[in-house]
């Protein structure tokens, strides 16, 4: 039973903790000259201890699902140990990972053997040329074969993202590609909608297309809408009996997306942020150093969550404190 409620009451049993903003793709609509050190800020990122105390301290609050992100989570040499500290001591009984998935083919027994409950994947296109023009680099074919040896591993929770951008990936062909994909992978896959950041204007007005078009080709298709649990994220799902995987969709700009709103964020340098979009953050890593702050660190992450608004904004065009996705863990 979930704690952590805000003053619209909705309730928030999944956060999504940020553990690196570094990244070492260069995909155009996040960081497309590649990942900066911020020189304004020179905190380091949280490490295992810290974590494993968040961790302890949300599973008290009612929080049952956390999902590790980044920048890249899987850069950082200690991410199989974070995870063990997750599933060992925290009582969290969720955690899940979204990588980019550069060095899948290379850590998938690793990965099976860690006891995590679900990954999802960035891969933007299943077009080699298409996919490094995006990312900046020539490793599909890597990725494809990580995901491979995760299946034959009989690891069950895999999930595909994609940002759906315009006259790059939207085309019916892609739409069929992934289709083709998911009739035999189960394997879920969901597009996103082009979100803009501070950093990211130009490229949001000469990319961003609303998913209309793919929840068009979903209901010509046979796709049937599917509810979803209460960890669940912000897709909306769509099943067809004849295919093993599922489709999704994640829609920021439609009307209502943050009315059924479960989620919370933390960044890599211990940073409470109440939306991806939002202009509130306070710093809460001055409680995680020691076990016997528990009880208020609880109380901080609850007081705040008085502040968490109704919406984003950003259909008025509000991109709050996010410069870009990297450092908030997308």
């Amino acid at each position: 039973m979930s704690i952590l409620k805000d003053s619209f009451g909705r309730k928030f049993p999944y956060i999504r903790l940020s553990i690196s903003d570094v990244c070492n793709f260069k995909c155009g609509y996040c960081l497309p000259d590649g990942y900066k050190i911020d020189k304004s800020d020179n905190r380091t990122f949280i490490n295992t201890n810290e974590i494993g105390r968040l961790a302890k301290a949300l599973s008290e609050l009612g929080v049952s699902k956390i999902r590790l992100t980044g920048g890249e989570p899987t850069v950082r040499k200690d991410f199989l140990d974070i995870i063990k500290i997750i599933k060992k001591n925290s009582g969290i009984k969720k955690t899940v990972i979204t990588t980019n998935g550069y060095r899948l083919d290379k850590i998938a027994d690793q990965i099976n053997n860690s006891g995590l409950d679900g990954i999802n994947i960035s891969i933007d296109s299943l077009n080699p040329k298409i996919f490094e023009q995006i990312t900046g680099h020539d490793r599909l074919q890597e990725i494809l074969n990580g995901i491979e040896k995760l299946q034959k591993l009989n690891f069950k929770n895999i999930k595909i993202n994609a940002v759906l951008l315009k006259g790059v990936n939207n085309s019916e062909k892609d739409f069929q590609d992934w289709a083709n994909f998911i009739w035999k992978n189960k394997i879920d896959f969901r597009y996103i909608e082009l979100m803009q950041t501070g950093d990211n204007i130009d490229y949001f007005k000469k990319y961003h297309v609303s998913a209309n078009k793919f929840v068009e080709y979903l209901n010509k298709n046979n796709w049937v809408i599917q509810t979803f649990g209460k960890d669940s994220g912000p897709a909306k799902n769509y099943i067809n009996p004849e295919y093993k995987g599922k489709f999704g969709v994640i829609a920021p700009y439609s009307k209502d997306f943050c009315k059924s709103c479960n989620r919370l964020r933390i960044t890599a340098k211990g940073d409470l942020r109440l939306c991806l979009f939002g202009n509130t953050g306070i710093n809460i890593r001055h409680l995680m150093q020691k076990d016997n702050q528990i009880d208020e660190l609880k109380d901080l992450i609850l007081k705040q969550l008085n502040y968490k608004k109704e919406s984003h904004h950003l259909e008025l065009g509000e991109t709050g404190l996010t410069k870009n996705l990297s450092t908030t863990g997308g």
